[in-house]
């Protein structure tokens, strides 16, 4: 079990540049192109969640922010820009695909109150009828 996992883990590079080349064949872009490309991309990603990160690491330590999800957030951001790192354009999609997850959502995709996303400041007042029952 662990030899195959072992020959998966090594074969996924070369079966994915060996699919690079045909895909930059069939597409007529040169094949240092989008290695570049998704290189230049991964650094990017990543060099941007690393400031992010640490935004969000001090709104956590005052409370502003949970720290769970701050967390899987910049994991599965940094876990696909290494995947855009890797040569290939096989592990540019997965990559790409775990940034369009709906991971870490606060609510859901279907319609919202038009309160969602606002919350109550101490400064704000507060106008409406009150009775005692």
């Amino acid at each position: 079990m662990r030899l195959l996992f072992l020959l998966i883990v090594l074969a996924f590079p070369v079966l994915d540049l060996l699919a690079t080349a045909r895909f930059a064949q069939w597409t007529g872009v040169p094949m240092w192109f989008w290695l570049l490309t998704s290189a230049v991309a991964g650094l990017w990603l990543m060099r941007n969640e690393r400031l992010e990160f640490r935004a969000r690491t001090v709104a956590a330590m005052h409370g502003d922010y949970p720290v769970l999800r701050g967390l899987i957030d910049s994991s599965r951001k940094m876990l696909a820009g290494i995947l855009f790192i890797m040569p290939g354009v096989m592990s540019d999609v997965v990559g790409i695909i775990l940034l369009c997850l709906p991971i870490n959502q606060r609510g859901g995709f279907g319609p919202q109150p038009a309160t969602a996303g606002r919350s109550y400041r101490p400064g704000d007042t507060l106008d409406g009828e009150w009775r005692r029952e």
